[in-house]
């Protein structure tokens, strides 16, 4: 598959940027990369070197180009380390990594990218958008792509912090064949398969699939859940190449969606205490098709074709959150069926041409999808039962205790079409000019009061860049890129609970990012360093002045503004011996204006901090044996009380995780400690992080 505190932004920048990984690591017989198109032959789950090799490329960019030459920040996250500690969810996954606040939401992702919310819009799977709300696995996936900052002129409508792409694993040309178990805390445990089947020169196959059961830390609470994933490749001697792929990921889970830590430490309560009620409930489905096809018509022009349908189905039924009601709490409730369908198709050619002497690569990408969003909810946001915390008997049942409060139906078809031209004036520098139209449409209809309404719109999103490669180890670049969200006040995503007579806004609004930085290599190419500092703005943010009497009209309110700075490395330190991976970012993200609230004028935005980072050693003394540690953080993370108009704040944290590794001959083992020190902290406002967990995993390769 092709690859394609108050800070001011720094003009000229140094020392950055991950080089491809030498022959000479410890483990090279088992990773090839094959240029330019990069089609990653195979790397074991099992290698010692898993999660610190970096790409050349990224799918994400669409363009087949060099992620050094690529005007942006791009970070590419091999996943399988994660997963050795027990890790499967896509926030726990990106949780420290720079730029990145992932918190805890017990319906979807809360991931924050650059201070502007990604999981309502921005999370992609293989190029193809994943709308909706539902809780994702990992277990088929290979790596996560991030392509940082608004990519409207790749993607259409975003939020604007950037594109999160999960890369699957399919069937590819390399036999391979990997079962697997783990077994960890509070009786974590799956069973995994990895088989990929070349049953000849031109057809591949390949499943991959997942069973498991977990308890919690905290008490009542527990889930199961069941992925499989098969594909096929088919690949002809004229060029022409196909994948299809079938991901059904099923997850039943015991919601824990408690109270917050202050009334957790009003009431002096342990943080191990779950607050699931008899029959709470909450059931993720998940059903994705993709065919995706690729023809080379020569060594200069190829074509992708990507089509997907998709759907996302999430019911609940439970009690959650609360407040303080004297000696009770005052619990809220909520019942929920939704279900999402995509169809998306994505055409992309990719073209290498001459003007002259001078040389140019040009993308154009044709873009399709159809939305529909079906939520059917009711809730109470004071439920008339307070609880007893003490006394479990106290607390009701949940079961359909509210009528149908909100019944909407929600259709959104856009289409895209965008060009992107990359001319070399000369071989070490380039310029990056591209531009895309969209045009959008969308219905609402409120299937109680029978009242609808329709919008419609269109945007154009240019991006700017320049990449000059001073040396052979050092690349600066800058650029500009622009996008839009066009459903005002919801950032581009379908809400489940918006009234169809009041969701509209006219205009949409708007991101730009300045971006500017250094990508290097350093140690004979053996270590890499990306070093960036951005400024991302979000304006014509609208509301409306009389929203009760005067749900139509609408008026500008506000800007807000991210600046940062980040710095990545990856690579090797002592050859064959010492390697490692992390990243830090320094950002603040605020809110500039607002007509509609004054008083939040200077204060950050919601679920956003000013520092996150991740530092990881790998040791590996021999071909056979590993082992690693290194420490994952945050800053103390902001909110926004709009009741009581009064910052909020989450104290940060440092966490230190070690694994250790061994492989012999067909069999791989990792040992894995989480939280080494039994730090105690909060992932969200109503989620402590998990005390010191251990994860064992075996890996059987034949």
């Amino acid at each position: 598959m092709q690859y394609s505190a108050r800070l001011s932004l720094l003009p000229a920048l140094i020392a950055s940027a991950f080089p491809l990984y030498a022959a000479d690591t410890a483990d090279s017989e088992h990773y090839t990369a094959t240029l330019p198109t990069v089609t990653v032959v195979g790397q074991s789950d099992t290698s010692v070197l898993k999660g610190y090799i970096n790409y050349d490329e990224a799918a994400v960019t669409r363009n087949g180009q060099l992620i050094k030459e690529t005007p942006q920040t791009v970070d590419t996250l091999n996943i399988q380390k994660n997963k050795n500690y027990g890790t499967n969810d896509l926030s726990s996954i990106l949780e420290g990594n720079a730029g990145i606040d992932a918190a805890y939401d017990m319906r979807g992702e809360s991931i924050f990218l650059r201070g502007f919310q990604a999981d309502a819009s921005d999370i992609y799977r293989d190029g193809v958008r994943e709308s909706g709300q539902v809780r994702r696995s990992t277990a088929n996936i290979e790596r996560v792509e991030i392509l940082k900052g608004p990519s409207s002129v790749l993607y259409g409508r975003t939020n604007g912090g950037g594109v999160i792409n999960m890369v699957s694993k399919y069937a590819n040309f390399k036999q391979s064949r990997n079962i697997g178990a783990v077994y960890g805390s509070w009786a974590n445990r799956s069973l995994n398969m990895d088989i990929n089947e070349v049953l000849n020169k031109n057809v591949a196959i390949r499943l991959t699939g997942e069973v498991g059961r977990a308890n919690s830390f905290r008490s009542g609470i527990d889930s199961k859940n069941v992925m499989v994933s098969p594909s096929i490749t088919v690949k002809l001697d004229n060029g022409l190449k196909w994948t299809g792929q079938y991901t059904y990921d099923n997850v039943e889970r015991t919601p824990d969606r408690s109270p917050t830590k202050s009334v957790y430490d009003r009431f002096g309560l342990p943080y191990r205490m779950g607050f699931a009620h008899p029959n709470d409930f909450v059931k993720d489905k998940l059903q994705v098709w993709r065919s995706d096809l690729e023809y080379a018509f020569n060594d200069k022009w190829r074509a992708q074709w990507q089509l997907a349908h998709r759907t996302a189905a999430q019911d609940f039924d439970h009690f959650y959150a609360g407040s303080e009601n004297g000696s009770l709490i005052k619990r809220n409730y909520a019942w929920q069926q939704t279900d999402n369908k995509t169809l998306s198709s994505n055409f992309t050619l990719n073209g290498d041409y001459n003007i002259g002497r001078f040389e140019n690569h040009l993308t154009v990408g044709l873009d399709y999808s159809r939305e529909h969003r079906n939520p059917t909810l009711g809730y109470n946001r004071a439920f008339s039962a307070s609880i007893d915390p003490y006394d479990r008997a106290s607390w009701p049942a949940s079961g359909r205790l509210q009528p149908v409060l909100t019944q909407n139906r929600h259709k959104a078809d856009s289409y895209g079409i965008f060009v992107q031209n990359i001319f070399s004036a000369t071989p070490d520098l380039k310029f990056v000019l591209g531009g895309r139209y969209d045009k959008y449409t969308f219905n609402s209809e409120n299937k109680l009061t029978g009242s609808s309404r329709q919008y419609s719109g269109h945007s154009f999103s240019p991006n700017i860049g320049a990449v000059w490669n001073v040396t052979p180890a050092h690349t600066l670049y800058a650029s500009y890129n622009k996008g839009f969200a066009p459903y005002g006040e919801r950032g581009g995503y379908l809400s489940i609970d918006t009234s169809s007579s009041a969701v509209f806004n006219a205009d949409p609004e708007y991101t730009r990012q300045y971006e500017t930085g250094v990508k290097s290599s350093w140690l004979d190419d053996r270590l890499s360093t990306t070093l960036s500092a951005y400024q991302i703005e979000r304006f014509n943010i609208r509301y409306r002045p009389d929203a009760q009497n005067d749900p139509y009209t609408w008026a500008v309110g506000g800007k807000h503004r991210s600046r940062g700075v980040e710095l990545s490395a990856i690579g090797q330190i002592i050859p064959k011996k010492l390697y490692l991976r992390g990243s830090l970012g320094v950002m603040q993200a605020k809110v500039v204006e607002d007509k509609e609230n004054p008083d939040r004028v200077g204060i950050h935005l919601d679920n956003t901090s000013n520092v996150t980072g991740n530092l990881f050693f790998r040791y590996t003394p021999t071909e056979n044996l590993y082992g690693e540690i290194g420490v994952i953080g945050t800053g103390k993370r902001y909110g926004y009380d709009s009741r009581n108009k009064e910052v909020t704040t989450l104290p940060g944290f440092v966490r230190t995780d070690a694994m250790l590794g061994w492989n012999r001959k067909n069999l791989n083992l990792t040992f894995a400690v989480g939280n080494l020190f039994n730090q105690k902290y909060w992932r969200s406002d109503a989620m402590p992080g998990a005390p010191r967990t251990y994860t064992a995993r075996v890996n059987y390769s034949f």
